[in-house]
């Protein structure tokens, strides 16, 4: 037995599917919501009047989330699927010109034309179409998408996201909402994007400053739209 196989290693991209989807659904879940109640909260509405619109935001929110996702990464999934039927088309129209397509493509990335065509021959033995897939249209195990997936775990980051500043509405004394549920949201924003970084591999501290900042600035403009309109939601 190798040592590959005695240590195997865990590469953190194999996270990159439902991470992407999760970071997105909690962030837009926290920011959306908090600025909603802000800006309503800002326009001198009623604490009831503040919840209500609130948790609207939620429900709305996390079935926008699980739509948009599903549509979008089934559009991605369409296209991966096209790309692959005409792929193996190909394949069984002229398996040769492929072999020397894939080995082309070997010796772009510093194989010598022989080796190339040696490890291209190989592969297309085994399984053409994944060799194909993965070297020249760049679609993986890792990185194909997977609709449902990504709708449910946005939806579901978007509602756990939301509750945060909902529930801050809850606890919050009247006259302070808009600060409590500010620095509370911005703290929550700076805890997501710690947990993100972390999961991924990526810097912490630039994370951190990039969620927040955007979380500040999208309840800032809130803020100030309900403060000029004076509307109440």
């Amino acid at each position: 037995m190798t040592r590959f196989h005695l240590h195997p290693e865990s590469h953190l991209v194999g996270r990159i599917g439902w991470l992407r989807a999760a970071v997105l659904g909690a962030n837009d879940g926290i920011v959306s919501t908090a600025s909603l109640i802000v800006g309503v909260a800002a326009a001198a509405a009623t604490q009831h009047d503040i919840l209500i619109a609130g948790v609207a935001g939620l429900v709305a929110g996390a079935m926008s989330m699980a739509a948009g996702e599903y549509v979008s990464v089934s559009s991605q999934s369409d296209t991966e699927k096209a790309d692959l039927a005409r792929e193996r088309k190909e394949l069984s129209e002229n398996v040769k010109f492929e072999q020397e397509e894939l080995a082309e493509i070997y010796v772009k990335r510093g194989l010598e034309p022989s080796l190339a065509r040696q490890v291209a021959q190989q592969l297309m033995a085994k399984d053409a179409l994944t060799a194909h897939a993965r070297d020249e249209l760049g679609i993986s195990e890792i990185t194909t998408a997977r609709p449902v997936q990504a709708a449910f775990t946005s939806a579901a980051t978007f509602a756990v996201g939301a509750a945060m500043p909902v529930l801050m509405v809850l606890v919050s004394p009247p006259k302070a909402l808009v600060l409590v549920v500010s620095v509370a949201s911005l703290g929550f924003l700076a805890l997501l994007g710690a947990i993100g970084a972390r999961a991924g591999g990526a810097n912490v501290l630039r994370a951190t400053a990039r969620v927040t900042f955007w979380g500040a600035l999208a309840m800032a403009l809130t803020a100030g739209i309900g403060k000029v309109f004076g509307t109440v939601v």
